[in-house]
């Protein structure tokens, strides 16, 4: 058994409440997705406020890497992979700055494991993600969006360098594709993930976006 997480959901889903706001802009998105121009569906709608809709998208793929990476946490184990890399050449080492001060070494569902929490955490805090109409989002939130989507992003990388061979077995490649496409396509609409982060998927990132020139 590879560890105590696989036994259980990996993370629960976190919710826009129903008749939000948000849950309005997050039926917009998936509208807009629908459509299959990824481009358009990731500009901000007129009349909107970017704050909101960075959050609402931010929980979004927070949903979605939860579920792509619950189909391959049975594979992403210990054993097979010791450290949180990305390839060769990239390796990840995890601190949150509060509980974990100096970052650490640890192995990928360890790291995952904190990331997913430490993300869940952010997203459940009023302060940063308000879920009431009217409450101002806090003048820090940019800075913590771009934190949670760099760091997910880190969870792409290592599914895509370290198990893209079981996504193809369980034919979950597509699905993928399409999520990491999406959330691509987002975080360069707003520049919110540093070129140098993403390096370890640029020559990916460079196909999925000529494919939409």
């Amino acid at each position: 058994v590879s560890g105590s997480r696989s036994s259980k959901t990996f993370k629960p889903k976190k919710n826009i409440p129903e008749g939000s706001h948000q849950y309005e802009l997050l039926k917009h998105a998936e509208a807009t997705l629908g459509s299959g121009n990824l481009r358009q569906a990731v500009m901000l709608p007129e009349g909107e406020d970017l704050n909101e809709w960075i959050a609402v998208n931010t929980v979004d793929f927070f949903n979605q890497i939860n579920m792509l990476y619950g189909t391959i946490t049975e594979f992403c184990t210990e054993s097979s992979c010791p450290v949180m890399s990305a390839g060769p050449r990239y390796e990840y080492h995890w601190a949150d700055g509060t509980n974990i001060k100096k970052p650490i070494k640890c192995s990928a569902p360890k790291y995952i494991d904190y990331l997913m929490t430490w993300v869940q955490d952010q997203l459940d805090d009023e302060t940063l993600f308000p879920s009431k109409i009217g409450v101002p989002f806090p003048k820090n939130f940019m800075s913590v969006a771009k934190t949670i989507l760099k760091r997910l992003f880190r969870v792409y990388a290592h599914i895509y360098h370290q198990h893209f061979d079981s996504v193809m077995r369980l034919q979950e490649e597509a699905h993928l594709n399409t999520s990491f496409k999406h959330f691509i396509f987002f975080v360069q609409e707003f520049n919110l993930i540093d070129r140098r982060e993403l390096a370890p998927l640029q020559e990916l990132i460079e196909k999925l976006g000529s494919k939409d020139r």
